[in-house]
C-alpha cells in the first residue's frame, strides 16, 4: 500500500473495530436482559426455574445453530447489511416477548430471538479478519471481544434499575435502544477494504465472490474447518467454557439472591463486576498470547482455565464470605474465563484463515451454545433438586474438562496461512 492508502486503511480499521464493538454490545442488550427479569417474571407469571431453564436452553441451542448457518452465509454476504438486520430483528423479538404472558408464547419469542442473535457475531468475524492482519488478530480482537462484556455488564445494571417498574420494561427499553443503535451501525459500517477502494489484506489470497461459491471453496472448508482436529478440540473446549460463563450470566442474579440473600440490585452489580473483570481479562489474554505464546491461543487458555477453576473453588469453599470478598472472587473467575471465551474464536479464525473465519467461529459457537443444555435446563434442574452448591461444583468440573481440551492442542501452530 502507498502511504496514503495505509493512512486510509488505519482509519477504516479503527472505524470498523469501534462500530462492530458498539453493535455487538447492543446485541447483548437484547439478549442478556432476561437473566435480570427472571426472578420478577417467575413471581408474576408463576413460571418455574425448570421452565426458565428450558427457555435458556432452547434459545442457546438455536443461537448456536444460527451462528454456524449464518457464519456460512456471512462469509459471502455484505456484513453491514447482515449485522444491522440481525440487530433490528432481535429488537422486534424483545418487544414481542415483553407483550406476552403465556409461557408458550414467551418461550417461542425467546427461542426465535436466539436465531436472529446468531446474525451478530459471524459478520463481525468476517469484518475483523478482513481488516486486521493475522499477526495482530489476538491482541486487537481480544480488545474487540470486550464488547459483549461491556454490553452484558451495562444491561444487567440497567435492567436491575428498570425491573422495579415491571419486568416487561427490561425488554421494551433495551429494544428501543437497539433499534436506535442499528441506524448508527448502518451509517458507520462498510464491508471489506475493497468496498472503500483499498487493496485487500494479503491480496494474493483474495478470492472473488464467484470463486468462493465453487467446489474449491467447499473443499477448503472441509480441510481447514470440518476435518481439522484442532478446530474440534477448540469446539469441545468452548462447550465447557460456556457452561462456566453462562452459569454466572444466566443464573448469577438468582443464585446470589437465593443463596446469599442479596437484593436483585446488589446481585446485578456483582454480575456486572464479573463482566467488567472479563473486559480486562480478555485484553490481557490477547496481549499475553501475542507477547508470550507467539499467537498460540490454546496455551493462554490452559493457564486461564486453571485460574478459573481456582476462583470458582474458593467461591464455593469459603462458607460465608463478605460481599466484598464474594465479589472479588467472582471478578477473579470473570477475569480468567473471558480469556478463553475470546481466544477460542480468534484461534479458530486464524487456523481457518480469513476465507473461512466466520464458518470456523460459527462451528465452535455451535458447541458453545450446545452447553446451554447444561447451563440452562441442567443448572435449573440442579438448583431446584440439589441446591446452589451443586451448581458451583458443576461449574468447577466444567472448568477442569475445558483445561484438558486446551492442553491437548498445546503444540498447535498459531495460524493456518502457511498451509
Amino acid at each position: 500500500m502507498t502511504a496514503e492508502q495505509q493512512k486510509k486503511f488505519k482509519y477504516w480499521q479503527r472505524r470498523t473495530i469501534i462500530a462492530t464493538m458498539f453493535g455487538y454490545a447492543l446485541f447483548y442488550f437484547v439478549r442478556k436482559n432476561l437473566s435480570v427479569a427472571m426472578p420478577a417474571l417467575s413471581e408474576d407469571l408463576g413460571i418455574s426455574k425448570a421452565d426458565l431453564g428450558i427457555f435458556l436452553t432452547l434459545h442457546g441451542l438455536l443461537y448456536g445453530l444460527s451462528r454456524f448457518v449464518n457464519g456460512y452465509w456471512a462469509d459471502r454476504m455484505n456484513a453491514r447489511i447482515f449485522m444491522t438486520a440481525g440487530l433490528v430483528l432481535s429488537a422486534i423479538m424483545n418487544i414481542a416477548f415483553g407483550c406476552q404472558s403465556l409461557t408458550v408464547l414467551l418461550g417461542a419469542a425467546w427461542v426465535l430471538n436466539g436465531w436472529v442473535q446468531g446474525m451478530g457475531f459471524p459478520p463481525c468475524a468476517r469484518l475483523l479478519t478482513h481488516w486486521i492482519p493475522p499477526e495482530q488478530l489476538a491482541t486487537k480482537m481480544s480488545f474487540w471481544n470486550t464488547s459483549h462484556s461491556i454490553g452484558a455488564s451495562l444491561v444487567v445494571v440497567f435492567c436491575g434499575a428498570l425491573v422495579g417498574f415491571g419486568w416487561r420494561w427490561c425488554f421494551f427499553v433495551p429494544a428501543a435502544i437497539a433499534l436506535f443503535g442499528a441506524g448508527i451501525l448502518w451509517l458507520a459500517l462498510r464491508d471489506t477494504p475493497s468496498s472503500v477502494g483499498l487493496p485487500e489484506l494479503g491480496e494474493g489470497e483474495a478470492r472473488t465472490k464467484q470463486k468462493e461459491n465453487t467446489a474449491e471453496f467447499r473443499a477448503f472448508l472441509r480441510k481447514h474447518v470440518f476435518r481439522n482436529p484442532s478446530i474440534w478440540f477448540l469446539s469441545f473446549a468452548n462447550f465447557f467454557v460456556y457452561i462456566v460463563r453462562y452459569a454466572v450470566l444466566d443464573w448469577g442474579p438468582t443464585l446470589l439472591k437465593e443463596s446469599k440473600g442479596l437484593s436483585i440490585v446488589h446481585a446485578s452489580w456483582m454480575v456486572a463486576a464479573f463482566e467488567i473483570a472479563g473486559v480486562v481479562g480478555m485484553v490481557a489474554a490477547g496481549w499475553a498470547t501475542d507477547r508470550f505464546f507467539g499467537g498460540r491461543g490454546p496455551r493462554t487458555c490452559a493457564v486461564c482455565m486453571t485460574m478459573t477453576a481456582l476462583f470458582v473453588f474458593l467461591f464455593w469453599w469459603l462458607p460465608s464470605p463478605s460481599i466484598w470478598l464474594a465479589t472479588a472472587l467472582l471478578m477473579g473467575a470473570g477475569f480468567f474465563i473471558y480469556g478463553p471465551q475470546a481466544l477460542i474464536g480468534i484461534s479458530a479464525a486464524n487456523l481457518a484463515t480469513k476465507r473461512a473465519a466466520a464458518t470456523a467461529s460459527g462451528f465452535t459457537g455451535i458447541f458453545g451454545y450446545l452447553s446451554t443444555i447444561v447451563s440452562g435446563w441442567g443448572l435449573g434442574w440442579i438448583a431446584h433438586h440439589r441446591g446452589w452448591d451443586a451448581v458451583l461444583m458443576t461449574m468447577l468440573g466444567a472448568a477442569a474438562i475445558g483445561w484438558l481440551m486446551f492442553v491437548c492442542i498445546w503444540r498447535e501452530k498459531p495460524h493456518g496461512y502457511d498451509a
